[in-house]
């Protein structure tokens, strides 16, 4: 199981059932161990996000994506993510654009 897994079909998944899939992938995939709780918020919180948009019929345009990768790497240090953190989330945010 990967970030896309749990992205895929956005509109018929409630916000308990992607905190499920969240919680089993970080459990079976060893590439996300390395992420904390505040890290999984910010994954969580961007899902959200754009999971709203989607059931509204709406695809994230290319802009919107590239606001967000741009503001996560702008405050990094802040939110303690590693280069590492960065891809992964990138890779996410990747997987919601048209």
């Amino acid at each position: 199981m990967d970030l896309q897994d749990i992205t895929k079909d956005l509109t018929s998944q409630t916000n308990y059932r992607i905190t499920q899939r969240m919680e089993e992938m970080m459990r079976t995939n060893p590439n996300y161990r390395n992420l904390d709780e505040a890290n999984r918020g910010v994954i969580m919180d961007l899902i959200k996000k754009y999971k709203e948009k989607i059931r509204h019929g709406l695809k994230p345009s290319r802009l919107t994506v590239k606001e967000d990768k741009y503001y996560l790497y702008e405050n990094r240090v802040k939110l303690g993510l590693t280069h590492y953190d960065l891809e992964q989330i990138n890779n996410l945010l990747d997987s919601f654009k048209e």
